[in-house]
């Protein structure tokens, strides 16, 4: 007799030949989550956890046709966007998804790897900004690209509640502002919306994650994929990835791998 269907959630970004971030990333956190998980691959990376070393841009009419085939056939419960890369396939995917109109939409505006590599061109930015984000249910910019969406400077925590108010001006219905960068003692992820500011604290660990933001965009879309709201979905989403870290190994020679379960 068949099991019942899981919900399903999509992924559209970069592949990460390491497994720790991406397209990777994002499925092994869908299964963990118990949603079934469906890939758009934007770009091919050649990367392990020390770096980026190539990354291929995957045309626009493939990047389509895969945007064709899901959506034809699947009941898609949410969508996260990662890394796109460039202007024009920001802006193919940002038309695909107006015309689709998921349920639920997760943009994690990816734009600089861990090791420091540099994964959206910067005129995408604004591509980004004017077609993408006023789609997105939830926005989850780290401070560095909360930085160049908005083109000043955040040091002080006394500055993120500006800042989170000035991202939701950018057309999000939500902002999950993360603080994996900070210099705060805890890390402090703020999550905005219409109802305020919801401030998700717990202990900074002595170490330096890969695939950290791509789990933690997954772990959300997951949870709105299962009908969760959005203030529960990062709840759940948030306390995922700090257990994930707290069991997290090194693969190779850079940062440590975050578990996908």
């Amino acid at each position: 007799m068949p099991h019942t269907a899981p919900p399903i959630a999509l992924t559209i970004a970069g592949s990460d030949s390491g497994g720790g971030a991406g397209i990777q990333a994002d499925l092994k956190t869908f299964h963990a989550r118990g949603v079934h998980g469906l890939s758009v691959i934007a770009a091919i990376t050649s990367q392990n956890t020390r770096g980026v070393s190539a990354v291929h841009t995957v045309p626009l009419a493939h990047i389509r046709s895969q945007l064709e085939a899901v959506f034809d056939d699947f009941p898609i419960g949410a969508v996260k966007t990662g890394m796109l890369g460039s202007a024009a396939v920001t802006r193919l995917v940002a038309r695909e998804l107006r015309r689709r109109r998921p349920a639920w939409l997760v943009v994690d505006p990816v734009m600089i790897s861990t090791s420091g590599a540099r994964l959206l061109d910067e005129d995408a930015v604004q591509a980004m900004v004017d077609q993408l984000i006023p789609l997105a249910d939830i926005l989850t910019p780290n401070l560095p690209e909360a930085e160049a969406l908005l083109g000043r400077k955040l040091r002080k925590p006394e500055q993120f509640d500006k800042a989170g108010e000035a991202l939701l001006g950018l057309g999000a219905r939500a902002v999950l502002l993360k603080g994996g960068h900070s210099q705060e003692r805890e890390v402090v992820d703020r999550f905005y919306d219409e109802r305020g500011v919801l401030e998700l604290r717990y202990p900074r660990l002595p170490l330096e994650g890969h695939g950290t933001g791509c789990t933690l965009a997954s772990a959300i879309a997951a949870e709105l994929a299962k009908g969760q709201a959005p203030r529960a979905a990062v709840r759940r989403a948030v306390a995922y990835v700090h257990r994930a870290l707290e069991r997290s190994y090194r693969p190779g020679g850079g940062p440590v791998h975050v578990l996908g379960h």
